[in-house]
C-alpha cells in the first residue's frame, strides 16, 4: 500500500468524521427543533433512528472486540482495559475508540513508523461499522427530512442542513467502504481512480431513487410506509438467511447480521455471500424497481385525488414520479457499466492475505497480561524501520473485511 492511497483514505476518514461530528450536532438541533415545535412523532422517529443505530453498531463494535480476543493494535485501543472498553460501548462510545485507533495508526503510518500494514487494519472494521450506522440511520433520517419538505414545501434550515449531512454521510460511507474492499486487490494500481467514481455514481443514482421514492410514499401515505419496512425487511431478511452468511464467529452475531443485512438491502444492494451473484443481483434489482415504480405510482395517485397539503400540477407530478423511476435505470446502467469495464472478477483465494496472515501476533510479555496483549509491530517498535512498504511476509489482514472483499470480487 503506497503512502499516497493511505493519505487519500485517511483523508476520507477525516471527512467521515467531520460529517458524522456535523451529523451529531444537526440531530441535537434538530430534535430540540421538532420538541419546540410540538411535533412529537418526529421527535419520536428521530430518537429511535438514533439510539436504536448506535445500540446496532456498539453491538457489532463489541463482538468484533470479543471475537479478536481483546487484541488490541493502537495505543489508543491499549490503554483500556477490558471493563473500560465495555463501559465505552454501554454508554455508546465504543466506536469512538476505534476512530482514534484509526487516526492514531495512520498519522504513524505517514511518519514511516508503521512498516507491517497495520494502519488499514483498524480501518476496515470502521469502515464496516459506519456503512451499518448510514442505513440504519442516516438513510431513515433523509427519508424522513426529505419527507417533511414534501409535505409542507417550506425550506427550513434545520431540515434542508439535516438532509444534506445524512446524504454527505451516506456518500463517504459507501466511498470509504469501496476503498477498504480495493485494500484486498492483488495490484490495486490497475483498479484507477476512475473505477470507484463509477461505483459512487452507481450507488448514487440508486440511493437518491430509492430514498426519494420512499418520501414520496411517506409523504401522502405516512402510516403505511411503517407496514412497508416490515414486510419488506421479512421479504429480505428470509434472503439473508437462504445466503448462508457467515461473517461473525458466533451464532448470535451471525443471526443479528443477518437482520442488518435485511435493513441495508432495504435501501441498496450488499454483496453477503461468495460466488456469482449475477443472478441474485438480477433479482433484487428487479424487486426494487417494481417496488421504486409502485411507490411513486401510488404518490402519483394520491397526489391526484386527496393531496395532503398542497397541489401540484399534473404535468409536474408524472414528470417527477418518472424522474425517480429513471434515475434508479440510470443506476443500473453506471452499474453495468463498472462491471463490464472495471470490476475485476477474481477468485477467493486470489486476494491479498492468507488465513495465516489475517491475525497479528500477539505478545504475552505485556505487563497488563492476557486482557491487554499488544502485537509486535512497528507502533511500538518505532526507531528500527527506514521505509513504509510492508513485506508480503508480515502485512496483516482483517478477515471480515477479506471475507466481504471475496464476495464482491468473486
Amino acid at each position: 500500500m503506497s503512502v499516497v492511497v493511505s493519505k487519500l483514505d485517511f483523508l476520507f476518514t477525516c471527512v467521515s468524521l467531520l460529517c458524522l461530528l456535523g451529523d451529531i450536532v444537526l440531530d441535537v438541533c434538530a430534535v430540540v427543533t421538532f420538541y419546540q415545535a410540538e411535533d412529537y412523532v418526529c421527535v419520536g422517529l428521530l430518537l429511535l433512528f438514533l439510539l436504536g443505530s448506535s445500540v446496532l453498531v456498539q453491538v457489532f463494535s463489541w463482538l468484533w472486540y470479543c471475537y479478536d480476543g481483546f487484541r488490541t493494535q493502537t495505543k489508543a485501543e491499549s490503554c483500556l482495559s477490558r471493563p473500560c472498553l465495555k463501559l465505552l460501548h454501554v454508554v455508546q462510545l465504543g466506536s469512538y475508540v476505534r476512530f482514534a485507533g484509526v487516526v492514531e495508526s495512520s498519522l504513524l503510518y505517514f511518519n514511516k513508523k508503521d512498516p507491517q500494514g497495520y494502519a488499514s487494519y483498524p480501518n476496515h472494521d470502521l469502515s464496516l461499522l459506519r456503512l451499518i450506522e448510514t442505513f440504519s440511520e442516516g438513510a431513515p433520517q433523509f427519508v424522513l427530512m426529505l419527507t417533511l419538505l414534501l409535505q409542507r414545501f417550506q425550506l427550513d434550515p434545520v431540515k434542508v442542513l439535516k438532509s444534506i449531512a445524512s446524504a454527505s454521510a451516506i456518500a463517504c460511507s459507501v466511498t470509504i467502504y469501496h476503498r477498504s474492499l480495493r485494500f484486498f486487490l492483488p495490484d490495486k494500481r490497475k483498479q484507477s481512480f476512475l473505477s470507484s467514481v463509477v461505483y459512487f455514481l452507481w450507488n448514487l443514482c440508486l440511493l437518491a431513487s430509492r430514498l426519494t421514492s420512499l418520501a414520496l410514499f411517506a409523504s401522502v401515505l405516512p402510516c403505511f410506509v411503517f407496514v412497508h419496512f416490515f414486510c419488506s425487511w421479512l421479504v429480505l431478511f428470509f434472503f439473508a438467511w437462504r445466503s448462508k452468511t457467515d461473517l461473525m464467529d458466533s451464532p448470535g452475531g451471525e443471526w443479528l447480521y443477518r437482520a442488518t443485512v435485511g435493513l441495508i438491502w432495504y435501501f441498496d444492494w450488499f454483496n453477503v455471500s461468495e460466488g456469482k451473484t449475477r443472478n441474485r443481483t438480477i433479482l433484487y434489482h428487479g424487486y426494487i424497481l417494481a417496488d421504486v415504480s409502485l411507490l411513486c405510482g401510488l404518490w402519483y395517485w394520491a397526489m391526484n385525488t386527496d393531496p395532503p397539503y398542497v397541489e401540484i400540477p399534473h404535468l409536474v407530478s408524472v414528470i417527477i414520479a418518472l424522474s425517480v423511476v429513471g434515475v434508479y435505470i440510470i443506476g443500473l446502467l453506471c452499474k453495468v457499466i463498472y462491471y463490464k469495464c472495471y470490476h475485476p472478477n477474481l477468485s477467493k483465494g486470489d486476494l491479498k492475505g492468507s488465513e495465516s496472515q489475517q491475525e497479528p501476533e500477539r505478545s504475552t510479555e505485556h505487563p497488563r497480561g492476557e486482557d491487554q496483549v499488544m502485537f509486535r509491530t512497528g507502533i511500538y517498535n518505532m526507531d528500527v524501520v527506514d521505509s513504509p512498504e510492508p513485506s508480503p511476509a508480515t502485512e496483516h489482514y482483517n478477515k471480515r473485511m477479506r471475507r466481504l472483499a471475496g464476495n464482491f470480487y468473486s
